[in-house]
């Protein structure tokens, strides 16, 4: 049989003491901020959206606050927690909710909130929400890589069983997540056991099932595919304000339910052979539809296109 790749990455950066210390996932967010930021910045200064460059940093911060984390953390108590444990648990582990250091973010959640989050700053600060909006929507899938790659490092959203014949999976780079032991009969091994005690890895690879890398799939097509097609529309496309947002939401459903199909479904739900996350994604697609009407309706464009 092929020496498929046996994940024993650690979540940590670091630790300070055993279950305290940087983690991956929590600097994929601090990354996605940063360089989304930046790179605001870059399209306000020429004139891609209406929001004053002296204003991005503040606008990203508050995005990160409200849009992402709140709107991600509560997304994920709504779509899978309650679902899958019931809201008698929520309401007995209130405290849960806050630990976002632990995972358990949903990026439909996420995206819901940043479209809340700039209506309300749009509002606010007396722009144009599609304009604003447009822009965010460039940025945000350098987030989604970061994030989905964080994933991977924490060997969670591993994928579907990579369909062994023989004893060989149908792709040659399947590999084996030892947490799909969690919450099956047999104990999952201490993370030291699986880097460094050679039994216990020969014992792994006997019990584990080659699975599709499927983070890395979904890193991507809904990072790097989704950002160089939404990067060519801004920069290289005269189209509307609001277009751009209705692409992300189509474009991002479809490549959300072409990744999940190689994706372990969610423990919390499915509609039929549909996932989770295949059933919120067709919801996007109505979504973004009506943002494409919105847009080549009322033909607004940026200052960059006007040339003022």
């Amino acid at each position: 049989m092929p020496a498929y790749f046996l994940h024993d990455f650690s979540p940590f950066i670091f630790e300070i003491r055993e279950g305290w210390g940087l983690r991956w996932y929590g600097l994929a967010y601090v990354l996605s901020f940063l360089l989304g930021g930046w790179l605001y910045k870059w399209l306000a200064r020429r004139g891609y959206t209406d929001l004053p460059e002296e204003q991005v940093g503040d606008f990203i911060t508050w995005c990160a606050v409200f849009g992402v984390m709140l709107g991600g953390r509560l997304g994920w108590v709504l779509f899978y927690w309650i679902p899958t444990e019931g809201l008698a648990d929520v309401l007995r582990h209130p405290l849960t909710v806050f630990k976002v250091w632990e995972g358990g973010m949903a990026s439909h959640g996420g995206i819901l909130g940043l479209v809340l989050f700039t209506l309300f700053w749009s509002r606010r600060k007396k722009v144009s929400w599609t304009s604003i909006g447009d822009s965010l929507v460039v940025v945000a899938p350098i987030g989604l890589f970061l994030v989905r790659m964080a994933n991977f490092i924490n060997g969670e959203l591993f994928g579907r069983p990579a369909g062994e014949h023989g004893g060989v999976a149908s792709v040659p780079w399947a590999m084996l997540f030892p947490k799909e032991l969690e919450g099956a009969d047999t104990p999952l091994p201490p993370l030291a056991a699986i880097q460094h005690d050679e039994a216990t890895r020969t014992w792994l690879r006997t019990v584990l099932t080659p699975r599709h890398p499927s983070q890395l799939y979904e890193a991507l097509l809904e990072g790097a595919v989704l950002f160089t097609l939404l990067w060519l529309l801004r920069t290289r496309c005269r189209v509307p304000r609001g277009v751009l947002t209705g692409a992300f939401f189509i474009l991002y459903a479809v490549l959300r339910i072409v990744g999940e199909f190689f994706r372990e479904p969610d423990r919390a739900w499915a509609v039929g052979w549909i996932s989770a996350g295949q059933f919120l994604s067709i919801f996007m697609v109505f979504i973004g539809a009506a943002f494409l009407v919105w847009g080549w309706r009322t033909k607004e464009y940026e200052r960059v296109f006007r040339g003022a």
